[in-house]
């Protein structure tokens, strides 16, 4: 068979193929840009940009932790609160126990059956202590409801559970009726709370102070012997028998302290007296 193209048309074609191709490809070729880089300035200027939108983003973002945490707390300790109402409401308006130190680790018979310390104590960690207590079954048997978030100071065994305490004069001391206000009015049921909107039930101790439940002051000497916590902005979380809760802000240097987790040793002077006054007011009235 002939073929369709002869070796001198193949020869032409090709030749036309080279002169008439190349400029195209060359144009197109010149058409792709080279690869870019960063130089070593632009690269520093991002790397100093990125710096800064840190150092602006990193404080908003631990303020909205904080805020966060706060908010959970104060719900936590409304939570109590309510369970101390629904308590009261079922025991004939007969307000929840409220044991010391010595009555708490003996019968276990209180609103919060732990005392904690810094160091192995099962109290520390087991949240049986709190879901078995007497507010437990109104608190849904949630031990979260006994913390503030925000505490993390551990004992030597782990994380403590609870960071929350009664007033001393609300509840039932059993054995220590009397003896720290002899003056004062101790509230047993319901009734007796002359003030109740004025009267604060639980709020956030201070890790160095906290053992048992019972937040106790001898209100005429002007010593904390039980310290509040400063958690949010140098201020505590509070919960009245009216039910409502507040967030009350320290003002004297010396109610914000930072915990030392080893207790405070004794008494604090309460000087100048103004925190301490805030919450004396708030405590019981004379009888």
């Amino acid at each position: 068979m002939r073929p369709l193209w002869s070796s001198a048309s193949i020869g032409c074609l090709r030749a036309w193929s080279k002169t008439s191709w190349a400029p195209v490809l060359k144009r197109v070729s010149i058409g792709f840009p080279a690869a870019a880089g960063f130089t070593l300035i632009e690269l520093l200027v991002v790397i100093a940009v990125i710096g800064l939108l840190a150092g602006l983003l990193l404080p908003a973002l631990s303020q909205a932790k904080g805020r966060a945490q706060a908010l959970t707390c104060l719900n936590n300790i409304k939570q109590l609160s309510l369970a101390w109402l629904l308590y009261a409401d079922e025991n004939e308006e007969r307000l929840v126990n409220n044991h010391g130190k010595p009555e708490t680790t003996a019968k276990r018979n209180t609103w919060a059956n732990n005392v904690e310390d810094w160091g192995n104590s099962d109290d520390n960690i087991n949240p049986i202590y709190l879901t078995d207590s007497l507010l437990g079954p109104y608190a849904g048997r949630s031990a979260a409801v006994f913390k503030c978030p925000t505490d993390r100071a551990p004992a030597a065994n782990g994380a403590r559970i609870r960071s929350m305490s009664m007033n001393a004069m609300v509840g039932d001391p059993g054995e220590l009726t009397n003896k720290f206000n002899p003056d004062y009015v101790q509230f047993f049921k319901v009734p007796d709370l002359v003030h109740p909107s004025d009267t604060f039930v639980f709020l956030d101790e201070h890790p160095d102070t906290i053992n048992d439940g019972f937040f106790v002051n001898r209100l005429d000497d002007y010593q904390w012997g039980n310290l509040p916590a400063s958690y949010h902005n140098s201020g505590a979380n509070l919960s009245f028998a009216d039910g409502h809760t507040e967030a009350h802000h320290w003002v004297v240097a010396g109610t914000i302290r930072p915990p030392v987790q080893g207790g405070v040793g004794g008494s604090i002077p309460a000087a100048p007296p103004q925190d301490f006054q805030w919450l004396k007011d708030r405590t019981s009235v004379r009888k």
